[in-house]
């Protein structure tokens, strides 16, 4: 018998929802998949630690010798025909909000990235909410939406990432693994109907540290399939290689995933952060101001976008670049003049990554859709570019200078903000927000954190404040400023009152840590106020 228990009650009006959800036949399909995988779970986060020690005591990095590199004549499995066409998803979409969910179902893209990572903070109504929208759109019952999932944009399902633990179920005495349990629950709830409906299951696979943790998926990608009575290669899964160690391994990732590949994909700020993660505490990896010197025209994230796509296309596997964030003015439909200059500036960045090769990229903006759309008809008539193949030789010192550049005080401050108001939002149980026309989750999080972390420990100068550089004191002197403006402008209540003076203090333990965690997203979820703003604990044995 499964030993599973839910240390969480079911918010009001959600009773029924979460009694579907964690049904007798899901929650023994949770358990037999922790059951299966639990010691090579385990396995994974050893070798991460063991990886980091490594690392320090190394210069770099530089690629494996391989059979799957060296062997040329291997291909990805054929994709499926509604997987031919990726040229435009919607991205940061979780499903907890109806009305966006809804929105992006309506939208005229390819695909939605239905997500349960960057853009979606995991409380447990959330959670349950998201699990219940999916569920409906699949049986064609959400208010609003289409009618059949035949007829919307192809559900790309992004679960938590492997640093996510999910504190609100224990299995066989221990808390569970967050990827698993939304993949379990995706899976045994959605994936025969998506499958019968030639729409999936496809996923998005977040933050992967190397080839090994891409095997790890695939086995249980024929596990599930075995179990749910599907044939083996129906999951296809783009793997996003957000982490320094995993362009090291395109290669072998591709081919670990070979039956179930749906290729790679370029995010740009989780992969940043990464670098300053594995290689921060090192001079030369000193990562200057990122809204002034850190874009894909950069010769590091140029051959980086080059090496996946190159990669993929030698592999018949499509590649995607990333999300932009911009966001179009709020109001009348026809554009201002600041409107335009946005938009202008997206459509120039995709271009760009469209005359590299990607196959597809993201917007969050739905009204940015109809414009991008008309630049792929001008630019790729074609469903993707997989033919199109990248003759480009990329080495290790491509990928690991770091542009020159300074800091600015402007960039302080803009950095700052997003970490506060990051941690403000999660609080609230919101997985992202909007600031100054982008949208921000936590991957730009991620890396205005970091970078700040890092800034303190070389104190640069600054170079719009010549005089001055960056200290601990200048940190919290504009953390504290910030705090103070948000406090008049944001804060209507006392609770949101508290709650921005608690991401205040919590940003600056971020900045401050001598050894901070990897994960900002793994450091909200284990933190105690987090989990008990959230938490309704009553324990429930099923």
């Amino acid at each position: 018998m499964s030993d599973v228990m839910l240390l969480q009650s079911a918010p009001p009006k959600l009773v029924e929802v979460q009694k579907a959800v964690f049904s007798p036949g899901a929650v023994e399909f949770i358990w037999k998949l922790h059951e299966t995988f639990d010691s090579k779970t385990e396995k994974l986060y050893k070798d991460r630690r063991e990886r980091n020690v490594e690392i320090q005591n190394r210069n770099g990095l530089d690629y494996k010798t391989s059979f799957e590199r060296n062997d040329k004549t291997w291909k990805v499995s054929p994709l499926p025909s509604r997987l031919q066409n990726r040229h435009l998803d919607l991205g940061d979409v979780s499903a907890s909000n109806s009305a966006h969910f809804v929105a992006a179902l309506n939208a005229d893209v390819q695909g939605i990235q239905v997500d349960f990572d960057d853009g979606h903070c995991p409380t447990w109504r959330n959670q349950l909410l998201a699990y219940h929208n999916i569920n409906l759109i699949v049986n064609g019952k959400l208010p609003g939406a289409p009618p059949s999932i035949t007829t919307c944009p192809i559900l790309m399902l992004r679960p938590r990432a492997w640093n996510m633990i999910d504190h609100d179920i224990l299995i066989n005495g221990k808390e569970a693994i967050g990827p698993l349990v939304d993949f379990a629950i995706l899976m045994f709830h959605n994936a025969k109907k998506l499958y019968e409906a030639n729409s999936g299951p496809y996923f998005y696979l977040s933050k992967l540290e190397g080839a090994s943790e891409a095997m790890l998926w695939n086995e249980i990608f024929v596990w599930s399939q075995n179990e749910l009575g599907l044939p083996q290669g129906t999951i296809k899964a783009c793997v996003l290689i957000e982490n320094i160690i995993s362009t090291f391994e395109l290669e072998e990732i591709l081919y670990a995933l070979k039956d179930h590949s749906l290729g790679l994909n370029c995010g740009i700020w989780d992969y940043c952060a990464s670098i300053i993660a594995k290689f921060g505490d090192r001079m030369e990896f000193l990562l200057p101001d990122r809204n002034k010197y850190v874009n894909m025209d950069r010769h590091f994230l140029n051959s980086y976008m080059k090496l996946v796509v190159s990669t993929c296309h030698a592999r018949g596997a499509p590649a995607t670049g990333g999300m932009a964030a911009s966001m179009l003015k709020p109001g009348s439909s026809n554009l201002d003049k600041e409107s335009k200059i946005i938009l202008n500036k997206v459509l120039e960045a995709k271009l760009k990554e469209i005359e590299i090769g990607v196959d597809g990229f993201m917007v969050y903006d739905v009204r940015l859709v109809p414009y991008v759309n008309e630049l792929w008809k001008k630019n790729g008539t074609a469903p993707n570019q997989i033919a199109r193949q990248l003759d480009v030789n990329i080495t290790a010192t491509d990928l690991l200078t770091i542009p020159k550049g300074g800091v600015t005080l402007q960039g302080l401050k803009h950095n700052v903000a997003v970490s506060i108001l990051f941690i403000y939002h999660w609080l609230a149980g919101i997985g992202h927000f909007f600031y100054n026309g982008n949208v921000e989750d936590s991957a730009t999080a991620e890396i205005s954190r970091a970078q700040i972390w890092q800034w303190i420990r070389f104190s640069p100068p600054l170079e719009d404040d010549t005089e001055r550089h960056v200290t601990p004191n200048l940190v919290e002197k504009t953390a504290t400023n910030f705090a103070t403006h948000a406090h008049k402008n944001l804060c209507r209540s006392n609770a949101e009152r508290k709650r921005l003076t608690a991401a205040k203090y919590m940003s600056l333990e971020l900045f401050f840590s001598r050894n901070p965690p990897e994960f900002i997203t793994s450091y909200l979820n284990d933190n105690h106020k987090f989990r008990t703003i959230h938490n309704k604990a009553l324990i429930s044995n099923l």
